[in-house]
C-alpha cells in the first residue's frame, strides 16, 4: 500500500506549531510511522507487537 493511500494520523498531544511530530497509520499488519515534516520521505514500518511494546515502554 502506498504512503498516499494510508490514513495518516497525529497523536492528540501534538501541537500546531510545527514541532517534532511523527505520524501513524495503520495497514493490515504493518504500523507505519513517517516525520510529519518530510511525508515525503520514506516511512518506517513495523508490526503491531512491536508498535504495542514501545508505546507501552513510553508510559
Amino acid at each position: 500500500m502506498s504512503a498516499e493511500a494510508l490514513h495518516w494520523f497525529k497523536s492528540t498531544y501534538s501541537g500546531s506549531e510545527g514541532g517534532q511530530c511523527l505520524e501513524v497509520a495503520v495497514s493490515a499488519d504493518v504500523i507505519h510511522i513517517r516525520d510529519s515534516k518530510h511525508p515525503e520521505e520514506t516511512t518506517l514500518q513495523v508490526s503491531p507487537t512491536t508498535w504495542t511494546t514501545f508505546t507501552t515502554a513510553l508510559k
